[in-house]
């Protein structure tokens, strides 16, 4: 059974004012719908949250908790595999398409479109003999939409159209995010939010990285990202109660060190990037020489880099093809606010 739209609408209401304030993007002022192009992957059975606990970073119990009103359980849930040295392998987010307790567990798997087959694997070996059946879901379309100044009442609009909205949840790593929609295949977004507008992919990379958020294999580099830099713990995509999972070890031991030197961070580049003429993991220097973090990914004069925490007011330059273009880093408003002592 697949979860109502309505039934998540008043939930993201709360996120439209701030979201409104951040997002700048699709001139029109209305909420840009954009499609994602990110592929789905259908987990469902009786042990399939039992599957996903030991291998993801997040409570996945916390999406199919016992006797609880499903009013009062996260639609979606941000989460990353990792490897056993305790990297990044993928990132996730995962939906409850189940509505009640008695309904056995069905949940979807975002990811990114590029290693559907590598996650396939990747559970499928960690499955054993559980009673969890996966499958790709080709008839579904994953969209995020992002509010303009003049997008009106969102949540009402979808809250009408729960035959083509089969899932809206604000997105779980941060409001600055939006929602999150699921429809299915072909499903006319004019209908569903009246007045909106597809928009351009591009756009929403950019708001992306304007707000320093990482998705994908290029802005996580499988085996190479660790979660804590990544600021998985910023984007609600980790537990630090919920027990065992593969990659544990390494990431609880950094997190209660409390030690984080390097972190992911939006950049902007005094000039235009030019395309698919940067090598991945290409260095970022400081005006002296030395070496202040990696370039990850990005587009126009905007990107995302893992930087030094304590260069990040240096003057910075990446080096492409010989020329040096300056680069500066900023903290995202998003991020929690140190606490006074």
């Amino acid at each position: 059974m697949l979860v109502r739209a309505g039934a998540a609408a008043a939930a993201v209401t709360t996120t439209l004012s701030g979201l409104r304030r951040l997002w700048r993007g699709g001139g029109s002022g209305t909420a840009a719908c954009f499609p994602l192009g990110r592929a789905l992957l259908d987990v469902r059975g009786a042990e399939a949250a039992l599957l996903l606990q030991g291998l993801l970073t997040n409570d996945v119990t916390r999406l199919v908790a016992g006797d609880a009103s499903p009013a009062a359980l996260p639609r979606a849930l941000y989460a990353h595999a990792l490897n056993v040295q305790g990297r990044c392998l993928y990132d996730l987010i995962l939906y409850r398409l189940h509505e009640s307790p008695e309904e056995e567990p069905h949940i979807l798997l975002e990811c990114d479109s590029g290693v559907l087959d590598a996650i396939q694997k990747h559970l499928k070996l960690y499955k054993i003999r559980r009673k969890v059946n996966i499958t790709p879901c080709l008839d579904l379309s994953l969209w995020a939409v992002i509010p303009g100044e003049r997008a009106g009442d969102i949540a009402g609009s979808l809250a009408k159209c729960a035959d083509q909205a089969l899932i809206l949840t604000p997105d779980p790593r941060t409001e600055v995010m939006g929602w999150r929609l699921i429809t299915k295949k072909g499903a006319n977004l004019s209908e569903i939010i009246p007045g909106s507008h597809i928009g351009n992919i591009q756009d929403y990379h950019r708001h992306r990285y304007k707000q320093g958020i990482p998705e994908g294999v290029k802005d996580l580099p499988p085996g190479v990202a660790l979660p804590l830099e990544s600021n998985l713990a910023y984007m609600n995509g980790i537990s630090f109660t919920k027990g065992c999972y593969i990659g544990q070890e390494l990431t609880a031991r950094t997190h209660h060190m409390g030690v984080i030197r390097k972190r992911l961070l939006p950049v902007h580049f005094s000039a235009p990037l030019p395309k698919d003429s940067i090598p991945e993991g290409a260095e970022i220097l400081t005006e002296s020489g030395k070496s202040a973090g990696k370039f990850r990914a990005g587009g126009g004069e905007l990107g995302i880099a893992l930087l030094r925490l304590a260069n990040i007011n240096d003057l910075l330059s990446l080096n492409i093809a010989g020329d040096k273009v300056k680069l500066t880093a900023s903290i995202p408003e998003w991020w929690p606010k140190p606490t006074s002592k």
